[in-house]
């Protein structure tokens, strides 16, 4: 049995870890992917569940070993996802989501084809602004690096499967968890998870004659 593997990436601010949360919330099928990361812990994080907490030293090593899926450098600090943890969670029929930017997804989808990538989008520029600005915990210049950083990341969401526009928070979070039902209902998925049942009724399985 195979799993499936879910990609969502988004520009900062536009709500894409409170909807990946609601969909673990609804969904125990899926279980997210701790990346690894230099970037220091913010307060309330716990190492081992927001991220794994490196150091520079660490994570160089590993890569230079071939341990991560895929790996990016996001606003001076690096990032990666366990080769090895999510083939082993797949290879048990594991449903798995990355929580990564295009760069990473790229690169995932490079090595993994039928991953789903999903895009999450604000509805306006104006309203991204505002919510990074609500944040309330950057600077005006760490916020306008964030914007200007968005406009690139937004211009590679062709290179993704779904698009969700967060304008209202719970529709968001239903069409998320429809992409999620509607993969694991594609023939090629289905076929692999119930190839028995599937050629029994497709006429296709050798009974015995005693």
């Amino acid at each position: 049995m195979t799993g499936t593997l879910f990609i969502v990436s988004a520009p900062s601010g536009a709500g894409k870890t409170s909807l990946v949360a609601a969909l673990l919330d609804a969904d125990p099928r899926v279980k997210l992917s701790v990346s690894f990361t230099t970037r220091a812990p913010r307060k309330g994080e716990v190492n081992g569940r927001e991220y794994n907490f490196v150091t520079v030293d660490q994570f160089k090593r590993m890569r230079s070993r071939g341990e991560f899926l895929e790996s990016a450098e996001v606003h001076g600090n690096f990032y990666g996802t366990s080769a090895k943890w999510i083939n082993d969670q797949l290879a048990q029929g594991q449903d798995i989501l990355l929580e990564i930017d295009w760069q990473g997804a790229a690169q995932v989808k490079q090595v993994c084809r039928d991953a789903a990538l999903i895009f999450i989008l604000p509805p306006s520029f104006d309203v991204l602004a505002s919510r990074l600005k609500g944040r309330g915990t950057d600077s005006a210049d760490v916020i306008a690096k964030r914007l200007a950083a968005a406009r690139e990341e937004m211009a590679h969401v062709f290179d993704f499967d779904y698009v969700i526009i967060n304008e209202d928070f719970d529709q968001a979070a239903q069409e998320l968890a429809a992409v999620v039902v509607a993969e694991r209902l594609k023939s090629a998925r289905q076929t692999k998870r119930h190839r028995e049942l599937i050629d029994d009724l497709a006429g296709r399985t050798t009974k015995p004659t005693h």
